[in-house]
């Protein structure tokens, strides 16, 4: 869990509630987490009126009850257009050293959320062009005004762009979880864990599945950063979901890190995310095209993706472009069970701590 539900603005007020195991997140210092800013942030989290026609907001897309995830192949912004990757997981991102499925020019949470807010290629919130009136929204707002005064100080002139901006950032950074049944197993707990996870584990974890290189460490994120660390791990990975021109190509609209570093090595290199509470995040990959852990294992298990047919068609396995992780494996019937038992285990109930809800009265 995250945020210590203390009052005031002073930073040294501000205890993490870190579960065992986990490092002190890293926060840049022109934005130091309080729990006046945390407040805040949960409130412009929740709040429609930040969208341009005011249907949706952050937490439209970002469900609590399903991590944080909508529960859809890929994200609908406020105008009904469909976007091309789905909405990732917000648990834990206070450890993502990058942020969405394959932008890494993105340097702080801070950066990212002005994309959903203004960005036009998909659009999302849709304020480009009414910032101004997003403004005088939340200063006539006493409540807001209020808020903003507790987190920034500044009297009257609190409310604006880069204090909205910092606020959703960090409520964002405090949805630190880890209370899972896996996690209470590394903490002691013997019996936390089935016969069956336990299995699953050792599998997970092993060089013939190879699952633990790209979704590894207390995350189980291959991107990860932490207040200490000398250098961030961030990296991107072509798991052979596609392969259209027999010669690793991705859909034209959707590949990847290719598209900002134009480097053909980087098409279909997609980020590794966190695996928390992988089992409420249906559906998987980064355009939601494999529904269930069982069809996802079926794709491991065959060193990538057979498209038999329609525009997408090709044989993922046989991409020269995808990662050397990509191997292709057996599973009997009971370890494909003891894999499952294993990621269901990474679930966790606290994710759904009433501090981090919609703070607006129940319709």
């Amino acid at each position: 869990m995250g945020a210590d539900a203390g009052d005031g603005g002073d930073p040294s007020l501000y205890a993490w509630e870190l579960p065992l195991g986990f490092p002190v997140p890293k926060v840049p210092a022109d934005n130091p987490v309080t729990p006046a800013k945390v407040e805040l942030g949960r409130h412009l989290f929740y709040d429609k009126r930040l969208s341009g026609n005011g249907t949706q907001s952050c937490g439209s897309c970002h469900e609590q009850a399903r991590a944080f995830t909508d529960g859809r192949p890929v994200g609908i912004g406020s105008t009904g257009q469909a976007h091309v990757r789905g909405s990732m997981s917000l648990v834990n991102i206070a450890y993502a050293s990058s942020f969405t499925w394959a932008n890494n020019t993105l340097g702080s949470l801070e950066d990212q959320a002005l994309v959903p807010l203004f960005g036009e290629d998909p659009v999302e919130l849709g304020l480009t062009g009414q910032s101004d009136a997003m403004l005088a929204m939340l200063r006539d707002d006493a409540a807001y005004t209020a808020m903003f005064e507790e987190a920034f100080g500044d009297g009257d002139e609190a409310v604006n762009l880069v204090n909205t901006v910092k606020a959703i950032a960090t409520f964002e950074r405090a949805l630190v979880f880890g209370g899972s049944a896996y996690d209470r197993y590394l903490n002691g707990e013997p019996d936390a864990l089935s016969a069956s996870a336990k299995r699953g584990m050792d599998l997970y974890f092993s060089e013939t599945l190879e699952c633990f290189h790209c979704h590894g460490g207390f995350n189980l994120s291959g991107s990860v950063t932490h207040d200490g660390k000398f250098f961030d791990e961030t990296t991107f990975h072509n798991n052979a979901l596609y392969n259209v021109d027999g010669a690793g190509g991705y859909p034209e609209n959707n590949q990847g890190l290719f598209e900002f570093t134009g480097r053909r090595a980087d098409i279909g290199r997609f980020k590794a995310p966190t695996l928390r509470n992988i089992a409420l995040t249906a559906p998987y990959m980064h355009d939601g095209s494999i529904a269930t852990l069982s069809e996802v294992l079926d794709h491991y298990s065959e060193g990538g993706r057979l498209v038999s047919s329609g525009p997408y068609a090709g044989d993922g396995s046989r991409s020269p472009l995808k990662s050397e992780f990509m191997v292709s494996f057996a599973l009997s019937e009971q370890e494909r069970a003891d894999m499952i038992a294993f990621l269901e285990s990474l679930t966790d109930a606290t994710v759904n701590d009433p501090r981090y809800a919609d703070p607006s009265p129940a319709p």
